[in-house]
């Protein structure tokens, strides 16, 4: 049978080592240029800029251009999902590319999954907001609650913005790291924008983890003890 989605164009894109690199550094969520990606990559800019056409053609990745410069960035909150699901079924499978460094336990303690908060911290918060009824899951669904639209308005989130945008306001994103599910959703990446604005945690040059600061970790498990 012949007919439907083709899923081997997909899993060709994705599979190609240089191609999974370059699509692993953007799941940090910032817009690279072909330069980065090529180091990212460990190939030439030529080589680079053969792949990212490719990816933009199979519509993972979009491009930006500003003044001289063009920087890439994953084409939506879809293929960040994509990936961050592929990565935790690989480590299931025990399918991990190198041995743990000095980052690992920084990554796996709080790290952003293309625009959201991931990792232990990112898994603690989606369930404790469920325990508290502020989201209801079904299956893979989230919903806001009442009660939760109240909570997160008190942190400063414009609720009623994100409803008004194309995008789910709760998702579930399966966290590779804990076999667990953490918030995305335009929810999820206000939050996480909301710690850092406040000063509660930053991120990690060259590095998808996020440090909170003291203050801001004793903040965090007050608000998800």
């Amino acid at each position: 049978m012949k007919e439907g989605p083709d899923i081997s164009q997909i899993g060709a894109l994705i599979g190609d080592p240089a191609r999974a690199n370059m699509l692993t550094a953007l799941m940090g969520g910032q817009a690279l240029t072909a330069t980065e990606l090529a180091g990212a990559a460990g190939i030439t800019l030529q080589t680079a800029s053969s792949h990212l056409s490719r990816l933009e053609a199979g519509g993972l990745v979009a491009q930006r251009k500003q003044g001289r410069h063009r920087y890439f960035a994953l084409a939506d909150d879809e293929v960040g999902l994509l990936l961050e699901s592929i990565m935790g079924f690989a480590a299931s499978r025990g399918l991990l590319r190198t041995r743990p460094g000095p980052k690992d336990p920084a990554l796996r303690k709080a790290r952003v999954c293309y625009n959201h908060l991931a990792g232990d911290f990112g898994v603690r918060m989606l369930d404790r907001m469920v325990a508290y009824g502020d989201v209801t899951l079904d299956g893979d669904d989230a919903t806001l609650t009442p009660s939760g639209e109240a909570r997160v308005a008190a942190l400063g989130i414009d609720v009623p913005a994100l409803r008004a945008q194309r995008r789910p306001v709760c998702r579930t994103c399966l966290d590779w790291s804990e076999r667990r599910s953490h918030l995305s959703g335009s929810l999820g990446e206000a939050m996480l924008a909301r710690f850092i604005s406040d000063g509660w945690a930053k991120r990690e040059k060259d590095s998808r983890a996020i440090r909170f600061t003291g203050e801001g970790e004793r903040r965090f498990m007050a608000l998800f003890p």
